[in-house]
């Protein structure tokens, strides 16, 4: 097998040939054919994250098919096209898990972080924690729900029945969750890096009802906003454009320091909440929708090689939508 491995925090990834990987007890070993590249794999690489593991293979947006099974997996076969998100383990037995938060897990492991993940031509998963795909729709198109569209589906939760929507950073997540509520029947509002106006024409294009700067506040107050940008300063902004009652949700697994702000701005009972990781049901119910929805990716195919470059450009904001991998 080939990868692209992280073997320094901060350095390019290395093409690397390895030996081929068998899968043990309960796992699977799937041939990839396209793997997303997600914010979170930014953080990885840069090491803002806790407890860096290095080498590692990163990628966590996987979309292969099965082609060797690991003992006792009875539920999938050879052949069965699954994906792979970013929780890949679980431990089963902490009390989240045992209260139905595996999200939230004491013990879990990472696709990409804290698992070798997808930016390679294989990879061996827990089958537990793998995703049939059915056989509808693209390999590429289908890799960025396999993150940026399920941690958006558990956001977009975390806001209740707010109709008014405010997305800040409009990137992979949120081309995503802009078509979901707008099938929903919310209205959107995108906020974008101030001046940044063929990114909101894009929002707008997606169903967005308003689209402008960060540094500005929509028409009328939002019930509740989602921050996918990992910007810390963006929450006082978030707090003031939420009406009374409103709630702001982080999607982040990383971001900077949150700036002090007045307790007038968090007052009248408005809301910081946080989202962490996702849960196998979230992904069972968002891709079970995805047809019924009409969900549509916009992608940007780089080769397994160029996975250096698919960083650069999502880190400099380069392109709309979602880069996605291919072996």
């Amino acid at each position: 097998m080939h990868a692209m491995i992280l073997k320094a925090i901060g350095r390019p990834l290395e093409w690397s040939e390895l030996p081929d990987r068998q899968p043990g007890p309960g796992q699977i070993r799937v041939k990839v054919s396209a793997c997303g590249v997600c914010r979170t794999d930014l953080h990885v690489v840069d090491g803002e994250l806790a407890a860096p593991q290095v080498p590692i293979i990163p990628g966590h947006e996987i979309v292969g098919r099965i082609d060797a099974l690991g003992a006792g997996v009875d539920a999938l076969r050879i052949g069965e096209r699954v994906g792979v998100p970013w929780l890949g383990y679980t431990c089963g037995v902490c009390p989240y898990c045992r209260m139905h938060a595996e999200n939230l897990c004491d013990r879990p492991l990472f696709t990409g972080y804290t698992r070798d993940g997808g930016f390679a031509t294989a990879v061996v998963a827990d089958a537990r924690y793998a995703f049939p795909l059915g056989e509808d729709g693209d390999d590429a198109a289908l890799a960025p729900l396999l993150c940026a569209g399920l941690i958006g589906w558990r956001s977009l939760g975390k806001t209740g029945k707010a109709r008014r929507l405010g997305l800040y950073g409009f990137g992979a997540s949120a081309h995503i969750v802009a078509q979901v509520a707008a099938w929903q029947g919310r209205l959107v509002y995108a906020f974008t890096k101030p001046g940044d106006l063929k990114t909101q024409d894009f929002a707008r294009s997606l169903g967005a009802v308003w689209a402008g700067g960060s540094d500005e506040m929509p028409p009328e107050p939002l019930d509740a906003a989602i921050l996918f940008a990992t910007v810390g300063d963006l929450v006082p902004l978030a707090l003031k454009a939420v009406r009374k009652g409103g709630r702001v949700v982080c999607a982040g697994i990383h971001m900077s320091d949150i700036p002090s702000f007045p307790y007038s701005q968090l007052w009248e009972e408005r809301e910081i909440a946080s989202v962490a990781n996702l849960t196998r049901q979230d992904g069972l119910t968002f891709l079970k929708l995805v047809p019924e929805i009409g969900i549509v990716t916009t992608i940007h195919r780089y080769p397994l090689q160029q996975a250096n470059e698919a960083l650069g450009d999502l880190r400099e904001g380069r392109f709309d939508g979602a880069a996605v991998l291919l072996p």
